[in-house]
Formats: structure tokens, sequence, C-alpha cells
């Protein structure tokens, strides 16, 4: 509980609110105590200075009350310090302080200093102002102020503060806790929804915070990759399902051939020969299969390698045509090879043809008996295009991208990796492949290389 989010939050809350109040008030007393101390040594000396006129405009004579000047200036004590001795110019009891108490120097000043005093056991604030008649000095005139006057007025800030202070921090608590539980909620909610992902359980409903910060965004995020994950595990089912499948039909073929030959059963030598041509395609077919699945482990681990040789693109271009012309020709197919240049560039031209290739087969898959398909050849610039036209069904915008996902087949047939495989090798030869449909319009495959030239000499 203590080591938990929901704790800690609004602890941490709390205990920032704490600190900063502690400090703002500190702060607070500190000034509030300066400036309370600056004006009461503003009225003291406005005091003292007003007791002094009094006394000076009834020159000299004894009949100046001292307590009724005390209550007149709010309780202040009025203190006299003699400097010439026997000079008594104030009738009443009127406290005297020995002569060390002020300086002349002190009393020369045009603005007398504040000074702590303390007599009878009570500490007072103090400032010193001269009597004088004439040019003569005879004393000094101190009024002060109890400072427990000062403290009272520090002590109801305090209290007030001190209040101020409780009320925040119970609301800020509040404030906290509402806080923490609306932070953590949901991210308890993803916590449970990745502990169900990480058991297995990819359709987990995963909750999404109204808002957009950055907890709505993490939400929306995981349901993305929860989504990925769900999708990847559907693929890589489909995967070993077609693998399987596509494994399983030649084997089969392969098994039934060769058990008719050992047994005999067939003894024409003609049909010996199909036999044996037929394990041969047979084999070939597993071939490539296998290829296909260890060429994307390579190209996920990139681990695979890439020659450089000078490749004749017209030549390959025909020759990859004529490997298919064949099959075009028993499903009476218009087939054509359009060949606008004949660049001749520094590439791995048995990748080349593999991603060529793999174009054709995916254009035969899924065009119909009759239709149509054209390979072109041409240069522009800097660049060679290599283009794979079909008249299938087409490509709608949401299968664009999909369609180069390891293990995607639109009708769950195949292995899902002929496209995989040749966009990676496309982009590990420098170039890259664009694609291009409408449904029910066809589709286009655009193969892009560099054009990069064989040293002359």
């Amino acid at each position: 509980m203590l080591g938990s989010l929901r704790f800690r939050l609004p602890a941490l809350f709390l205990l920032g609110v704490v600190l900063s109040g502690l400090v703002a008030s500190l702060i607070a007393i500190r000034f509030f105590q300066s400036y309370e101390r600056t004006r009461a040594v503003g009225e003291l000396r406005a005091e003292s200075v007003g007791i002094v006129r009094l006394e000076a405009s009834q020159a000299g004579a004894r009949d100046v009350p001292i307590r009724n000047l005390e209550a007149a200036i709010g309780g202040d004590r009025i203190f006299y310090v003699p400097i010439v001795r026997g000079a008594q110019l104030f009738t009443g009891p009127l406290p005297q302080l020995p002569r060390s108490t002020v300086s002349v120097v002190e009393l020369n000043r045009s603005v007398p200093r504040a000074f702590d005093l303390q007599f009878a056991g009570r500490r007072y604030l103090a400032v010193a102002q001269p009597l004088k008649l004439g040019d003569q000095l005879f004393g000094a005139l101190v009024v002060a102020k109890p400072t427990s006057q000062l403290r009272s007025r520090w002590v109801t800030l305090f209290e007030r503060l001190a209040i101020a202070f409780g009320g925040g921090v119970i609301v800020a608590g509040l404030l906290g806790v509402y806080l923490s539980r609306r932070i953590t909620r949901p991210l308890l909610a993803l916590s449970k929804a990745a502990d169900e992902v990480a058991g297995g359980n990819y359709g987990v409903e995963v909750p999404k915070p109204r808002g957009s910060d950055e907890i709505s965004h993490l939400a929306a995020r995981f349901s993305d990759m929860a989504a990925e994950l769900s999708e990847s595990e559907q693929l890589s089912r489909n995967f070993l399902m077609s693998v399987s499948h596509e494994l399983r039909t030649p084997l089969t073929a392969i098994r039934g051939h060769v058990a008719a030959l050992r047994e005999g059963v067939i003894d024409d030598a003609a049909m010996q020969e199909a036999s044996l041509g037929v394990i041969s395609e047979e084999a070939m077919r597993l071939e490539r299969l296998v290829g296909d699945v260890l060429d994307l482990a390579k190209l996920d681990a990139h681990r695979f390698t890439v020659l450089q040789e000078e490749v004749d693109m017209k030549h390959l271009c025909e020759r990859v045509h004529a490997a298919f012309a064949e099959v075009a020709r028993r499903r009476a197919m218009d087939y054509r090879l359009d060949v606008r240049a004949h660049p001749v560039i520094v590439t791995d031209g048995d990748r080349v043809l593999q991603i060529i290739s793999n174009l054709l087969s995916n254009a035969f898959r899924w065009t119909p008996e009759g239709g149509r398909v054209e390979l072109s050849l041409s240069e522009q610039g800097s660049w060679v295009s290599v283009v794979v036209a079909d008249s299938g069904p087409g490509i709608t915008a949401e299968e664009r991208e999909r369609i180069f996902r390891p293990f995607w087949s639109r009708d769950g047939g195949g292995t899902g990796l002929g496209l995989a495989i040749a966009r990676e090798l496309a982009v590990a030869l420098g170039g890259g492949i664009d694609v291009r449909g409408e449904p029910g319009l066809g589709s286009r495959f655009e193969l892009v290389l560099p054009a990069q030239r064989p040293p002359e000499g």
C-alpha cells in the first residue's frame, strides 16, 4: 500500500504543499516582522519629535504632565537621559536612564536611530531625541515601545496563517487524493490489461480515458499495440497453416510418385519420365518455399548479403518474362514485355530477379484466365523503373500497406511472403516498391532502383 502509486502521488503532492506553505509562512512572518519594526520606529520618531517640540514650546516650564503624554502616544514609555546634571525639564515621575544609554554623536544625527532597550525586566524598541534650549543640550528624550506589542501582532499573524495553512493542507490533501485516483484508475486498468496481454489474451478491451492527456495517449497506443499483437498472432497462425498446407501438397505428390516408381506401377518409360518431372517440380516448389522462409529470417536479422555486379536490366527482364510465358499460354492470358531502355547498372542481379519474379507471381495469382499482365522496363534520370501491371481485382487503399506485411494474404491462401520479401530486398538495394490500383481496375507495382553505372575502362 505504502509503495503504491495511489499512495505516493497524494503523499508527495501533500508534502510539496506543506513545504511550500511553511516556506511561504516563514517568509511572510519575516517580512511582517521587518515591516512592523520599521513602522514602529517611524511612530517612535514622530512621537519623540512631537514631545520635544511641545517641551520647546513651553520654554522650559515645569507643567508638562508625563502621564498625559504617555496616554496620548498610545501607552509607549518615555524616559529621560540627563546630559547636564541637575537639569529637570519635566514634572511627574519620569524614569531616568543611565548617561551611557545614548551618545552625543548619536544625538547629533539628523535621523535618530532605533535601538533595543531593557528596563525593569522588560524589553523595548526605543528612539532617542535630543533636548535643547537654544543651543544648549540638556539631555535626551527616549520614547520606547514594548516589544511585547510587536510580538502580539506577530502571534496574531501566525495564528491566522496557521488556520489558513491547515485549511490549505486539508484542501490540498483532498485534491491530491482525487487527482491520484483520477490518474491511477486508468493506469490500474492498463496494468490489468497488460497482464492479460502478457498471458496471451490479445483481445482484451483496453479502457479509453476521457481527454487528450498523456494517459489517454498511452491507452490509445496500448490498444493499438494489443491489436497489432492480435493481428500478428493471427497472421502467424495463418502462416503455419499455409506453410503446412504448402509443404504437405508437394510432399504428398512426391511420395505418391516415388511409391509408384518403387512398386513398378509405372513401367512405361515416358510415364516414368513424367513422374520424375513431377517430383523435380515439386522439389523445386519445396525449395522455393524454404528459401522464402530463410530469406525472411535473414531480412529480419539483417544478415543477408548483397552483391555488386554489372546487371543488364534488359536481358534480366527478358529472362524473367520467359520464365512465366508457359503459365500465360496455358491460361490464355495477354502477356507482354515492353522494353523502353537498355540500362546496365551495378546491383545484385539475383536479388533483382527474385523481386521481379515475386511481383509477376503475385500478378499471375490474382489475374483471372484471359486477363492481362504486362512487364515494362524504363529509365528516368538516375533511376531505373520496372513495372508489373495486371488486370486483376485491384487493391483498396487499406490493403496497399497490408500486402507488404509478412504472412498477410487477402484470401488466407499462400504464405504471404512474396511481396514482403520483395519490398525488403528493394530497400536493401537502395530502391523501393510503389503500388497503385483501384478495386476492379487492376494493380500496378513499380520497382525503382538507382541507376548506378559500372566504371568505364
